[in-house]
């Protein structure tokens, strides 16, 4: 039976992406860190929405999530459709405030497992009829962001690897796409330790996650290679690209000072 697997589906982006998901009719397989959350999300999505839910509670932060999250879809027979990467954190504030495991820990998050679930995945999804991957970029991905600096990096890797990757796989079954959400109403700010500066501005712009997640499944579905919700955000991004990167980054820096 085929699935759509999403990272991070406890609470947040991740779980209106599930329930969005699900709303269109796929079974749907949760990953995080919370057990006790991922039960009750999978008993309303299989209760709301008559598929078919199961859970995996897992840290994917570690080295090796990706070959267990991989293994346990393979002891359960599970096939899947749809690959949701949507896993990840941010830390903010000067780059020395954290230790050099905490970056790491973020960078294997953002980065490596979202890797490792593509490679593992990859190759079962090509036998498919169609079949998606979903990458959740941010719109820092767009330019460096001082004190968000690593941060900003991981996700502009993110966008370059799934851009790289959808033009590799085009004219195939699977098609690649990555979203870019910019300020979002759910737990970010927090676990990002933003102060209070950083938070009113994103208080300003704060989409919902349903509407997150109805404009990622969206694009997911239509093939698009890359998406960034909401006028301002993609607003954001041109104007990055198009003033002097000095600016740009001044002025993001003063945001999260």
């Amino acid at each position: 039976m085929e699935y759509a697997l999403i990272t991070g589906a406890s609470k947040g982006i991740g779980r209106a992406i599930a329930r969005e998901l699900a709303s269109r009719g796929f079974n749907v397989l949760l990953v995080a860190r919370s057990e006790e959350l991922l039960q009750q999300v999978a008993t309303e999505i299989a209760s709301r929405y008559n598929v078919k839910t199961d859970y995996l509670a897992l840290d994917l932060a570690g080295a090796d999530a990706p070959r267990n999250v991989y293994d346990w879809c393979r002891a359960k027979n599970y096939t899947v459709q749809a690959l949701v990467n949507n896993a990840g954190y941010g830390l903010s504030g000067p780059f020395e405030k954290y230790s050099l495991t905490e970056h790491w820990n973020m960078m294997q998050l953002n980065m490596q497992t979202l890797v490792g679930l593509v490679r593992l995945f990859l190759p079962e999804m090509q036998q498919l009829q169609r079949a998606y991957i979903l990458n959740i970029a941010s719109s820092a991905a767009y330019q460096a962001v001082p004190k968000l600096s690593l941060y900003a990096a991981t996700k502009a890797f993110v966008l370059a690897f799934s851009r790289g990757l959808h033009q590799e796989l085009h004219g195939g079954p699977v098609s690649v796409t990555c979203v870019s959400p910019g300020a979002t109403d759910t737990d970010f700010p927090n676990r990002a330790q933003l102060g209070e500066k950083g938070m009113k501005a994103a208080e300003k712009f704060n989409m919902t996650p349903e509407v997150v997640a109805s404009i990622a499944v969206k694009g997911m579905l239509a093939g698009k290679s890359e998406v960034i919700t909401g006028f301002i955000n993609k607003l954001g991004a041109a104007m990055a690209w198009l003033l002097p990167k000095t600016m740009v980054e001044r002025t993001a820096m003063k945001i999260y000072e």
